[in-house]
């Protein structure tokens, strides 16, 4: 008698759980988060940082971060808009934080280095965001540009000294109003007429007067102590 085959039973495939796919796109968010910090020692591009930290600590740890540097620039830029300056302040961010360029005809006279009423309402409102608690951390780095007209007198020998007072003065009132106590979250550095934005003159060596206007200003740089050493 031929033997009953034994019917085939249907072989049951094994779920597979997925469950481990969290846990590699957690590591490799790590990973890819410890390279940028690799790289980011290198020079520390203060907006992008905060950004990768926010985005991190969001996608991570489910929180939100507060940007220290996007919300300065915001109040710093409500400031300007209040006081209908944005013709003569320019408010932006770069590599190292914030950026603020004062055209040096709305804050002082020709030739001096005396605040004008204008700056000196400006700069009250400016020193009181930076006194807050929460830009505690901030430095500041005032620098002062002029054009390529000469100076003589007996006050300022050359451009480097207009420059030079015309930042030592808004580092001074702002030091009077309380931001630097301590005297050591603010400097003062002249670039004279070394560093223009604009040709001062055209190819033929003619003036440009409207591009030594823009070269006369006051460039006040706000930064996180951690993205430079003093």
């Amino acid at each position: 008698m031929a033997r009953r085959r034994k019917a085939m039973q249907p072989i049951k495939e094994e779920e597979v759980s997925e469950d481990w796919l969290a846990t590699y796109a957690d590591a490799i968010t790590l990973l890819m988060a410890f390279f940028v910090m690799l790289v980011s020692f290198s020079k520390v591009e203060i907006p992008i940082f905060e950004k990768v930290q926010a985005g991190i600590a969001e996608q991570i740890g489910k929180r939100e971060v507060i940007r220290p540097t996007e919300i300065l620039e915001t109040d710093l830029k409500d400031v300007v808009f209040n006081m209908a300056m944005d013709n003569s302040v320019n408010v932006s961010t770069d590599d190292e934080g914030i950026l603020m360029e004062l055209g040096g005809g709305a804050f002082f006279q020709p030739g001096s280095a005396n605040l004008t009423r204008d700056a000196v309402i400006f700069l009250k409102d400016v020193g009181d965001l930076l006194k807050e608690p929460r830009y505690l951390g901030f430095q500041v780095e005032v620098a002062g540009h002029t054009d390529d007209t000469p100076i003589s007198t007996p006050r300022f020998p050359s451009n480097w000294e207009l420059a030079s007072g015309r930042a030592i003065a808004v580092v001074r009132f702002l030091h009077a109003l309380g931001v630097d106590p301590n005297q050591k979250r603010m400097r003062a550095i002249s670039y004279g007429d070394t560093k223009p934005k604009l040709p001062n003159r055209d190819d033929f060596g003619h003036p440009i007067e409207a591009n030594r206007d823009a070269n006369r200003r006051i460039e006040i740089r706000i930064f996180p102590k951690y993205s430079r050493v003093f």
